[in-house]
């Protein structure tokens, strides 16, 4: 069965229309949209994370709000950058989070996106070693992260305190959580990578390479990939695949306004050039719902994943949002495979 959830970005800022003038007000409306998901009987609320910026950039207080105020929806990101984090200190937060959750925190890693700071992980003190690159660091704080929620020891015991030699964990342990870490690739190379780590895929609207063919086509042969590596790989659990969209029905004169004659309609994938690489951009679907049901049906990276994130304009409001959300469950989405979650 098809999962779907939300992703927000948790841009806040005195823009014209914006309803999230403030940092609180994009945290408090972040917390509100993910309990009117849960009513609806959505799957998931995520939120991006993105340092040096009117953005969200902490996200276990606020998965932790929404833990406490909701009982089924999963909590997630897409996606922490792992340059900026103390991975200890990190497992201890993830672990707290995840207990308060019940076990439904899901979470979206990476080595990052494109910032505006300039070598930003380094004004939190975390530099690459010798030989080492950025995303190099990244992927040797995801290890020990990962270590840390295993239940691995990381620290020796003192003995004047400790009546053990063993090393001895983090704590809280939260069971299953390790199960529950998604890799935000952005190549198939990288697909690949995660698979053989055991980390579940996470794939948004940008790849890092462009073959030519269309984003959708290019982003399932990803998914291909990360499948067959996941299986040679020989895990003991069934891996996760998620993908994001930007969907937009126009169902009234207040969507018409917003997005009616936006050139995001043109239908279009897009080439661009990030941190030096050929970049594809996915197409953002906009219309009639039922035209965007048969182009998502007809999408053969939605049809591949377990969960399609809808990317929201949170600036413009809850309200706004929550019928967006609600217009793609009824009008869209039961075109995909999805049915509503019961409480």
């Amino acid at each position: 069965m098809k999962r779907i959830g939300f992703l927000s970005f948790g841009h806040w800022g005195p823009g014209q229309g914006s309803q999230t003038r403030t940092a609180g007000e994009m945290l408090l409306q972040g917390i509100d949209l993910a309990v009117a998901a849960e009513e609806m009987g959505l799957n998931g609320a995520y939120f991006r994370v993105h340092h040096f910026a009117r953005q969200q950039a902490s996200p276990f207080p606020l998965l932790a709000a929404i833990a406490a105020r909701t009982s089924r929806i999963e909590l997630g990101t897409g996606v922490i950058d792992m340059r900026y984090e103390n991975p200890l200190y990190m497992a201890e937060e993830a672990a707290a989070t995840d207990l308060i959750s019940a076990g439904r925190l899901q979470l979206g890693i990476s080595r990052g996106s494109p910032e505006p700071a300039l070598n930003g992980a380094a004004a939190f003190g975390y530099f690459p070693e010798a030989d080492e690159t950025d995303a190099d660091m990244a992927r040797r704080h995801t290890t020990d992260f990962r270590a840390a929620i295993s239940g691995a020891g990381v620290v020796r015991p003192d003995p004047r305190f400790a009546s053990t030699r063993a090393l001895l964990p983090i704590q809280p342990q939260a069971p299953g959580l390790a199960e529950r870490i998604w890799w935000g690739a952005g190549s198939r190379k990288t697909a690949v990578w995660a698979a053989e780590q055991g980390m579940n895929l996470m794939s948004s609207t940008l790849l890092t390479e462009d073959t030519g063919v269309p984003f959708h086509e290019l982003q399932a042969e990803q998914i291909a990939l990360f499948h067959e590596a996941w299986t040679s790989a020989g895990h003991d659990f069934a891996p996760q695949v998620s993908v994001s969209r930007s969907v937009l029905p126009i169902v009234d004169d207040e969507d018409a306004r917003y997005f009616g004659g936006s050139a995001l309609r043109d239908g279009r994938d897009q080439v661009g050039v990030i941190d030096g690489l050929t970049s594809r951009f996915g197409k953002s679907y906009v219309g009639e719902p039922d035209q965007l049901a048969r182009e998502l049906a007809a999408d053969s990276a939605v049809q591949a994943a377990d969960l399609l994130l809808l990317t929201v304009p949170n600036q413009l409001g809850v309200d706004f949002n929550a019928k967006l959300l609600r217009n793609i469950a009824e009008h869209v989405a039961p075109a995909l495979g999805w049915e509503p979650a019961s409480r």
